[in-house]
């Protein structure tokens, strides 16, 4: 091989991408997400017990399918990104899907050989097939697009172990990206009450794993009552998520009754050890 030619396979080995999804009985979303990530070198989907045709529709589109017992968000996570050979990881929710010109900005950015280390992606979140873009939920960035290996750092990118509202731990050099990710995140009331309720149940958890559960009888009234209360007026009002309409309103009274039921949660959990 000439000097020339290896060097041209250096530069494409160093822009693959490759695309880490979870996944559960996904199917209506997940056809959706592959379909907006075709351009990638690989689909690294794991799966977690499936019964519907998630793996199908992953193995249809070309995707290499894993499969193995839920762990938590974090490590699935951590289980996909570590399968995966490109260059550049794109990790995505089964939920989640690429705007075309996200997907042209992506290709663009690889082909002329990003100078950060990763990217964050503003995401678009879509609340009873609205998008919100007031009280807080827009532009919501997350740190998605990284270097596999990158060399100016010895820990490579991976989720923080957490129960719930999992994030990339990561210290080199990152960015912003222009252009948009789409999250379908809750399309019907009970698909959002029943995803409220379990994270609720594991924001309390977080809470009383830190030692953030006060037994007195003024702060249970501030943290079920008041908090709940002053994060939907700065939400709805001050934030401007009133202009988000009725799909607005909802979310924000929702999002307050989460709060609600995660304290509660939380000094229930530590009053039942306590007993």
């Amino acid at each position: 091989m000439s000097e020339q030619n290896g060097e041209g396979l250096l530069t494409t080995m160093q822009q693959t991408l490759s695309v880490a999804i979870i996944t559960k009985n996904e199917e209506a979303n997940l056809p959706r997400t592959l379909a907006s990530v075709r351009f990638a070198e690989q689909i690294v989907v794991l799966d977690s017990g499936s019964t519907d045709r998630t793996v199908e529709i992953a193995r249809a589109a070309n995707a290499t399918v894993y499969q193995e017992p839920w762990a938590g968000f974090a490590a699935a996570k951590n289980s996909a990104i570590a399968r995966c050979t490109g260059a550049w990881v794109l990790s995505l929710d089964a939920d989640e899907e690429l705007t075309p010109e996200l997907q042209a900005e992506i290709q663009s950015l690889l082909r002329s050989g990003p100078p950060a280390d990763a990217y964050r992606i503003r995401r678009r979140n879509l609340f009873l097939g609205r998008w919100i873009r007031h009280g807080g939920f827009y532009p919501d960035p997350k740190l998605r697009l990284f270097r596999r290996v990158p060399a100016s750092v010895t820990t490579p990118p991976r989720f923080q172990d957490r129960p719930v509202h999992e994030t990339i731990a990561f210290d080199g050099s990152s960015a912003a990206l222009d252009h948009d990710l789409i999250h379908h995140a809750y399309p019907t009331l009970e698909n959002y009450i029943e995803h409220m309720d379990r994270y609720s149940t594991l924001g309390g958890e977080l809470l009383v794993a830190s030692g953030k559960v006060s037994r007195s009888w003024p702060a249970f009234v501030c943290n079920v009552v008041t908090v709940p209360k002053l994060t939907f007026l700065w939400n709805y009002v001050f934030r401007l998520g009133f202009l988000d309409g009725r799909e607005g309103l909802l979310l924000h009274l929702y999002q307050a009754a989460y709060t609600s039921w995660k304290y509660a949660k939380a000094w229930h959990s530590a009053r039942t050890k306590k007993a």
